[in-house]
């Protein structure tokens, strides 16, 4: 808000050539909200053939208020304070406005006031019958209360489009003027407007970006950072019009399109979800919906959000979004109906076209016969690429295939080494948009092409935002490459676990957000994905963080990629010890409850800052989870919580961390919760009971396995029973 100083001046009417005039003028502050613009009443203002009924601003001859700003009146109508002292203004013959004082008492005059209130005042001068303070038009003056129930309304300048402000159930929201109309922004969600303190004298403009409005830029265009743009899969379209309007009019083919990666609608932070489900059945219910113009399906929780009308559309920067956008097209496309003229230009034409089309099929058939001649046939495994090519083009939100020079090109050749892991190491690049990738070559890599290229299309359509979204692929030749978005803050390890001092330590509410966003990623993958995938090796290295400390977990759906000698491998414990549950060790299949156990020791880990097992510590300590079970049964938290962070003893989210991760890692695997349940204990949703002490196979099997390295491979008798038979009813993962 502005503060200013504000001259209200005479007040005049057209009654007849007659004038009635305030006593008055004086200078008072003024506050008027952003974005609210009065400009077409000051135009009706200026024509001399229409009248209204006003208060102006004499500093800025801006018009505060009107008694009929949409019903401007002529020169031969009326405005009347009759004797009984009604005040109304009549057009042709009807009342356009009246002061409603009905049951308030007797007016006996009408008076503007210093702060530019209009009032009718009864015997009682103190008390207003009637003010123009309680029916705001499209300006708060200072010393005016907005309250609720209240609305503020303008029109724009550019778009034949409302905005209004309305106090409503103790919010105030901004509405866009649809045939339904769409709030756009809230009190309630803008911290600078609830952490105020009502004196402030800084311009505020609210929303305070301006591609936060659906009518910034036309509909269906694509606002970002104040440009607008249409988005790729509408361009063919005229005006970026996709025609869908008049669905329920027209008996014409429609189809979903999906919009650009990244694009999203303000609409969704307001309006509810119209049900849970899938990406294909929320498209579905939007086509089965004719009135249904725009889908936004939301990832993380499934839900999905329909409009039967949409302004501009959004695209922030970092590609932040978290719904997949569509909206309804014509199927017919771009023009309108064919005379008999245009049907007979279209025979004409096939007919052309055809003829070269013949020719054409006539001289490649010669050419494939003589460079077959000279070159001898391509290997089943060459035949089978450009199929595969075009399968993989087909599959909407497959990642994209780079060629081995695209990518070396990307990484300076693989000059900037960010990592060393199981399957190979990676890189840091860039791509020509400008966007970092991260670039795992891998080796060993068992399969051919085209079985790569379908397990790589699995992992690459799996979307969600606490887990690492892989950009792309390479398979030419030898070479086996993905990329994958790259994750600034690298991985939660190195934020953990400290050896010196100085190190940055993640507070508390950062590492609890963590451990919850990483519980939701595998609960994804475990329950939400067409085909369940479990992890194998959750570990701190194997949780990335981005900008923001947002965890997303990495390296999932690769155990397909092994070769059996890798897995077998990966099996002797020689891919991530201190995580693995007791089954690798003993005759049982895994399951998703193996993912269960390894979070709860990272879950332990986060806690507690510390690894979960520490040969260097002699005490009872060594063994951290054992340690934990000991403490939690004697009531003494303070000991398991990282010493290096402020404890907290009323912040319950500490007391139900250390459950969860108990519960986790019991031995049983069946009495380990699912990630699902995770989620919901973590975020309250559920109570937590107290976790059965554990067994004390886990310690034994722990002691074995940090034994030095010599000793190890004794267990490839085991290794043998996880066999592929066991895992091949679901998608495993492996180690980086």
């Amino acid at each position: 808000m502005v503060t200013e100083d504000c001259s209200f001046g005479k007040l005049n009417f057209g009654v007849h050539g007659s004038k009635w005039q305030s006593s008055q003028q004086v200078i008072m502050p003024c506050y008027a909200v952003d974005g609210f613009d009065s400009q077409p009443i000051d135009n009706i203002a200026s024509d001399n053939t229409f009248y209204l009924l006003a208060v102006v601003h004499l500093g800025t001859s801006t018009t505060v208020w009107s008694a009929n700003p949409n019903s401007p009146v002529s020169h031969s109508d009326n405005f009347v304070f009759d004797k009984d002292g009604k005040a109304y203004l009549q057009s042709g013959g009807s009342n356009v406005w009246a002061a409603n004082i009905s049951g308030k008492g007797t007016a006996t005059s009408m008076q503007l006031l210093d702060s530019g209130n209009l009032v009718v005042l009864g015997e009682d001068a103190s008390s207003p019958l009637w003010q123009s303070f309680s029916h705001p038009t499209d300006t708060l003056l200072s010393g005016q209360n907005f309250i609720d129930g209240m609305t503020l309304v303008s029109k724009s300048k550019t778009q034949n489009m409302t905005y209004t402000l309305q106090i409503n159930s103790g919010s105030m929201m901004m509405y866009a003027g649809f045939e339904t109309p769409q709030p756009y922004w809230s009190a309630q969600q803008d911290s600078r407007i609830i952490g105020g303190n009502g004196k402030t004298t800084t311009q505020i403009t609210v929303p305070a970006d301006s591609c936060d409005m659906p009518v910034h830029c036309n509909p269906y265009t694509i606002c970002s950072s104040g440009t607008c743009q249409c988005p790729s899969a509408l361009g063919s379209f005229a005006n970026c019009n996709p025609g869908a309007n008049s669905a329920c009019k027209s008996n014409g083919e429609f189809q979903m399109v999906q919009l650009d990666s990244g694009v999203g609608y303000v609409g969704t932070k307001f309006f509810p979800p119209v049900a849970k489900a899938n990406l294909t059945g929320c498209t579905h219910a939007c086509m089965g919906n004719c009135s249904c113009v725009a889908a936004f399906f939301e990832e993380s929780s499934g839900n999905c959000f329909l409009f039967d009308q949409i302004g501009s559309l959004q695209q922030k920067g970092g590609n932040t979004t978290r719904f997949t956008s569509f909206v309804k097209v014509s199927s017919s496309g771009k023009g309108g109906s064919d005379s008999g003229g245009g049907k007979r230009n279209i025979i004409v034409a096939v007919i052309v076209l055809g003829t070269f089309a013949i020719i054409g099929i006539l001289v490649y058939i010669g050419f494939w016969i003589y460079k077959r001649k000279r070159h001898p046939p391509p290997s089943q495994e060459d035949a089978c690429s450009s199929e595969d090519d075009g399968f993989l083009q087909t599959i909407s939100g497959a990642p994209v295939r780079f060629t081995y020079r695209e990518l070396q090109d990307a990484t300076s050749n693989f000059s900037n080494k960010l990592g060393q892991g199981g399957f190979g190491s990676v890189y840091l690049g860039s791509l020509p948009d400008g966007s970092r990738i991260a670039v795992k070559k891998l080796e060993g890599i068992g399969q051919g092409k085209k079985e790569f290229r379908s397990e790589v299309t699995i992992i690459g359509s799996i979307h969600h935002i606490h887990l690492v979204k892989l950009r792309g692929f390479c398979a030419e030749g030898s070479h086996r490459l993905l990329a994958y978005e790259y994750m600034a803050n690298g991985s939660l390890d190195r934020w953990i676990f400290h050896s010196k001092e100085g190190d940055h330590l993640l507070d508390w509410d950062t590492r609890f957000n963590i451990a919850l966003g990483t519980a939701k990623g595998l609960a994804y993958l475990h329950q939400d994905c067409d085909s369940k995938i479990i992890h194998c090796d959750i570990k701190p290295e194997n949780v990335l963080l981005d900008d923001n400390f947002v965890a997303k977990v990495s390296d999932f759906g690769l155990a397909k990629l092994m070769t059996r000698e890798q897995s077998h491998v990966f099996t002797t414990l020689r891919g991530t010890r201190g995580y693995l549950a007791p089954e690798w060790l003993t005759n049982y299949a895994i399951s998703e409850k193996s993912d269960v156990y390894s979070y709860g020791m990272v879950l332990l880990e986060i806690i507690g800052g510390r690894k979960s097992y520490d040969p260097g510590e002699i005490s009872e300590k060594a063994h951290f989870p054992s340690f934990a079970f000991k403490k939690l049964e004697e009531g003494d938290l303070q000991d398991i919580f990282d010493a290096k962070l402020k404890y907290n003893d009323k912040d319950g989210r500490v007391e139900t961390a250390i459950k969860v991760a108990l519960w986790c890692i019991q031995d049983d695997f069946y009495q380990r919760p699912s990630m699902s349940k995770v989620v919901q204990m973590l975020e309250g949703v559920c109570e937590v009971p107290q976790p059965p002490i554990s067994s004390q196979i886990g310690y034994r099997l722990y002691a074995n396995a940090f034994k030095s390295s010599s000793e190890e491979g004794t267990s490839s008798g085991m290794s043998d029973y996880n066999s592929d038979a066991l895992l091949s009813a679901v998608r495993l993962s492996g180690p980086r």
